[in-house]
């Protein structure tokens, strides 16, 4: 081998060698966006905290309650995060296992209508938290005049297709003072589909603190003449609450095998 040949090969060694390597590039990691906390008016949260605070309800999982009907003791009973529930009386169950309402009722006692009312007293006991939903649409409402002492309010209603009937509206009134909630204003649509300017009334005023939560031990509703408040029509009284972080077994509010699911009356 001549010298040239050497100092080829040489020079080829050296230029390996020194040659630069390639940079690894790691691929950038995707970081968890995090979730937005939903900004509600000053006033609705000061009514939050006036009944025990916002972050104290989230933290529950199971709510019951129950009726004591004359004729019928029911027990109601919720899932606060799925919003399964269940209504169990002597007579019959009926429940919604998070896609479809069902009954459980051989003997047919039961003559209403399930799609409209298995979670009905849920909505009314819950408040004020249930304005905390998703979907919802504040804006300012005129204050309520009942004997000499005015409400200040809120109006809610729901965004197209949220729930049952997007198209109710709610008015929730509170004092000034203490902001706890006093009065909510409804307006049904669930069967006819339309807006309504047809405002029932209940007034709350009172309260018992449930696991750290002021929530109703009754509700009254008002009898309206010209659109005024003139006196209580019928009160509704809630016994044996309770309210619990832990959760009921799914499989309790599933439709039991000699039950049906039932289509809602719409």
């Amino acid at each position: 081998m001549n010298k040239l040949t050497i100092l080829l090969i040489f020079l080829a060694f050296c230029a390996c060698k020194q040659a630069p390597k390639a940079e690894k590039v790691e691929a950038p990691v995707p970081r968890e966006t995090p979730r937005s906390t939903p900004k509600y008016p000053e006033a609705i949260v000061n009514i939050f905290e006036a009944h025990g605070g916002l972050e104290q309800w989230k933290k529950q999982r199971t709510l019951s309650f129950v009726l004591p009907k004359p004729n019928l003791q029911e027990t109601h009973t919720i899932d606060l995060w799925s919003r399964k529930d269940r209504i169990d009386a002597e007579q019959f169950s009926m429940g919604f296992d998070g896609e479809q309402p069902w009954l459980l009722d051989a003997d047919q006692n039961y003559k209403g209508d399930v799609g409209f009312y298995h979670n009905l007293m849920f909505y009314f006991y819950a408040m004020p938290f249930v304005f905390a939903d998703d979907g919802i649409v504040y804006s300012g409402a005129d204050d309520l005049e009942y004997d000499g002492k005015s409400y200040p309010g809120i109006k809610v209603a729901y965004q197209a297709g949220v729930g049952a009937s997007s198209k109710d509206e709610y008015y929730i009134h509170f004092d000034a003072d203490t902001h706890q909630m006093a009065w909510l204003g409804y307006t049904v649509t669930y069967r006819s589909g339309e807006s309504s300017d047809n405002v029932k009334w209940i007034n709350y005023n009172d309260w018992q603190k449930v696991n750290g939560v002021l929530l109703p031990k009754s509700i009254t509703w008002f009898q309206l003449e010209d659109g005024n408040l003139i006196a209580p029509r019928n009160t509704v009284i809630f016994e044996s609450v309770s309210l619990s972080e832990i959760p009921k077994a799914m499989d309790f509010y599933e439709k039991p095998a000699e039950a049906v699911y039932v289509l809602d009356k719409k």
